[in-house]
């Protein structure tokens, strides 16, 4: 049932939300006015977004993420850019709006609203799309995301279960809901589209993130959480921002490790795992809030094939390309000789293995034999 939450927390949850939302306001205010203060003098007025691509990417082990470089790119306004520049501006004003009205869109909805725009309008929703990402990373070197300019994700989070409590305030009522996602049966607790407002309990020890929904739903049934102490999440493939944020704060506050237990194939090393982990080269301007620098690499790994004697599959030349274009162009891959052998290994046996290859040896081989004894060498992980 929901109970009240303490006076003063909730005062610093308000004031906090409150200042961030006025220090949002004010940066698009004052984006705005200097373009206005630009027209005026009859200077043509830009806007300059940082490049979002691995080419201006760069990779700290020590910070832990890949981030953004110093290359930008110039929008100015001219008669050929004259609808961009006006639907950029048609956004965020739409921002400061939903902002000021304590509301939010999702990405269809902002869609939709540039149809009362007249001649701004967007005539497809990957338009608006590329125009938000833009805006969010022209605020991105302020520290803002775009769930603070009210912008959240049509796309479900992940599904989690085990030794973990979730408070989820209502900041207008007072009231906090206590989730217990012990007590979801053979179902989940599902993240929502924002969780910068939610806090957590738990003892647990750590966070499992895994792959796949098949995998996350066997080791959930079993109550692998109870055996291990541990906290159940589900990628469902590449995470979601919501699921990687969630992530992220979760194993901050409460000081644990993440392990990535997903496919042995490029797609899962390269795309999934290395997203959790540092982020991507399009999403460098906000890896900083949405990575788990703090994840390693339990399995399914190169070596594991061999070891567990696994059934495999042909790499596809789609794989065999993705391996190789981490070896050269990914500059995570590149700073870790384990990854670099492990990939290596990889295209010389030229095959891929899937979490569910386990079950050769048996439904539950994954939770008797396999994961207990990958935990018990955490040391032995892939960084």
């Amino acid at each position: 049932m929901p109970k009240k939450i303490g006076a003063a927390i909730l005062k610093k949850i308000r004031q906090d939300s409150q200042a961030k939302d006025r220090r949002t306001v004010k940066l698009i205010k004052d984006t705005a006015a200097d373009v206005n203060a630009k027209i005026l003098r009859r200077v043509k007025p830009e806007l300059k977004l940082p490049v979002r691509a691995l080419s201006n990417v760069s990779y700290s082990a020590k910070k832990g993420y890949f981030e953004i470089g110093r290359q930008t790119k110039v929008r100015t306004l001219t008669v050929n850019t004259v609808k961009t520049f006006a639907q950029t501006l048609r956004l965020m004003s739409l921002s400061k709006e939903l902002i000021e009205t304590r509301d939010f869109a999702t990405k269809r909805d902002a869609y939709y609203q540039s149809k009362n725009w007249g001649a701004a309008m967007f005539q497809e929703q990957t338009e608006s799309d590329a125009v938000m990402d833009d805006i969010e990373a022209l605020f991105s070197i302020h520290a803002v995301n775009r769930e603070q300019l009210r912008f959240v994700p049509d796309e479900h989070g992940g599904a989690v279960a085990g030794e973990l409590v979730v408070y989820d305030p209502d900041i207008e009522s007072g009231e906090i809901e206590r989730i217990d996602c012990t007590r979801f049966g053979s179902g989940a607790y599902s993240i929502p589209g924002s969780v910068e407002h939610l806090t957590f309990e738990t003892k647990a020890e750590f966070i499992l993130a895994i792959e796949t929904g098949g995998m996350f739903q066997r080791l959930q049934s079993h109550k692998f959480w109870k055996k291990k102490n541990c906290i159940l999440v589900s990628l469902s493939g590449v995470p979601t921002r919501s699921t990687r944020r969630f992530i992220r704060r979760l194993s901050e506050q409460a000081k644990i490790p993440v392990y990535a237990f997903v496919d042995c194939d490029p797609y899962g090393i390269s795309n999934i795992y290395r997203t959790l982990k540092v982020g991507s080269g399009n999403a460098a301007h906000i890896n900083q809030f949405f990575c788990a620098p703090s994840a390693r690499f339990l399995g399914v790994t190169p070596q594991d094939i061999l070891d567990y004697k696994l059934p495999t599959h042909p790499l596809k030349d789609v794989d065999v390309k993705r391996a190789k274009d981490a070896l050269k162009n990914d500059p995570f891959f590149q700073q870790h000789r384990p990854w670099r052998n492990a990939i290596e290994m990889l295209l010389k046996m030229g095959v891929r293995a899937e979490q569910q290859a386990l079950a050769k040896w048996g439904l539950n081989y994954v939770i008797d034999e396999y994961l207990p004894a990958k935990l018990a060498k955490p040391a032995a992980f892939l960084p």
